[in-house]
């Protein structure tokens, strides 16, 4: 089993940062891989981010590419989020999977946090 506890989201203007993080517990640090994942109100869940487990390799989603940053230390995962967008606003959730997995599909994600709400006015 693995567990994630989410922090870091709230309301930010647009243009500005915020920094989610993602504590995970129960397994190996390094076996577990996370992807992050948002939802819109109306909207399907969408991939935004992963890192596999040992850090070596991320993915983004095209319309975050150069604003946001995933990494890990200390058994914490971090999305750092700049230049933050109106459309950028929804509930983001932190997701882990200790198998082989297609970073983008949320499918393959076994663990999933409660989620946290970034609101991003304009």
């Amino acid at each position: 089993q693995v567990q994630l506890v989410e922090s870091g989201g709230g309301l930010v203007q647009a243009g500005g940062s915020l920094r989610l993080s993602c504590a995970a517990s129960g397994r190996t640090f390094s076996a577990i891989h996370i992807g992050w994942f948002r939802q819109a109100p109306g909207n399907e869940r969408e991939f935004v981010a992963a890192i596999t487990g040992d850090g070596g390799i991320t993915f983004y989603e095209d319309s975050v590419k150069g604003r946001f940053t995933i990494s890990r230390d200390n058994a914490k995962n971090n999305l750092q989020m700049n230049s933050l967008k109106s459309e950028d606003t929804a509930v983001y959730y932190c997701a882990a999977t200790t198998d082989a997995f297609n970073p983008r599909q949320a499918n393959t994600y076994t663990y999933w946090g409660q989620g946290t709400q970034v609101t991003v006015s304009s």
